[in-house]
């Protein structure tokens, strides 16, 4: 088949577009609005875009609020800052429940029973159920514009300052227990996957 996006002609029960690009890493995005609200949500357009200096990124849809923007684009943007905690298959049902549409006065992480934690660098709180935290300070934002009204997106680019690691998940080699981690990913629609030690495989670069 064939079909062009902006004509929404491919006849299909829903857009295959966001089952194409997969798996897609979770950025499980925690912030601190200027009031003191704790905010966590999902975001599964996310990624690490550079090594020097670490880099991650996270793009939002536009948010119901006047400056129509999502409470963790909010955040981010008067705080400079934010953590992104890996969602794994053990806080799966937390990860899905914060992604649920509440006020800007709701704290997310009491909402979906998880435990804040300080982190090290940013004000902005760690999840303590996630084994892994990346402390990230703001970089700079990019409007992706929409065809409508509703549709733009903002994307978020992080660098990542401080990393935190649960020790239980480091090998006696020195390397990440991925299999044991189990981190989540998503497939698009309502399908996820996770890594695990059946899933894994290794390929060596050719020289």
């Amino acid at each position: 088949m064939f079909y062009e996006p902006k004509n929404h002609d491919h006849g299909l029960a829903k857009n295959p577009f966001n089952s194409l690009i997969v798996p897609r890493p979770i950025g499980w995005i925690s912030s601190v609005s200027e009031t003191g609200v704790f905010n966590l949500a999902p975001y599964s357009f996310f990624n690490a875009v550079s090594y020097r200096p670490p880099t991650v990124m996270f793009a939002g849809g536009a948010g119901n609020s006047s400056d129509r923007n999502k409470d963790s684009v909010r955040n981010i943007l008067a705080t400079g800052e934010f953590v992104c905690n890996l969602a794994t298959w053990d806080t799966r049902a937390q990860m899905n429940e914060s992604s649920a549409s509440v006020g800007a006065d709701v704290d997310e992480i009491a909402l979906t029973g998880l435990t804040p934690l300080e982190s090290k660098i940013v004000k902005a709180p760690r999840i303590a159920e996630a084994p892994v935290h990346l402390e990230c300070r703001l970089i700079k934002t990019t409007d992706i514009p929409g065809w409508n009204e509703g549709d733009e997106y903002k994307v978020v680019f992080g660098e990542v300052v401080g990393i935190h690691i649960d020790d239980a998940m480091i090998t006696d080699d020195g390397l990440l227990d991925i299999a044991k981690i189990m981190p989540i990913g998503r497939l698009g629609y309502n399908d996820y996957t996770r890594v695990d030690v059946d899933s894994m495989f290794a390929m060596n670069r050719p020289e």
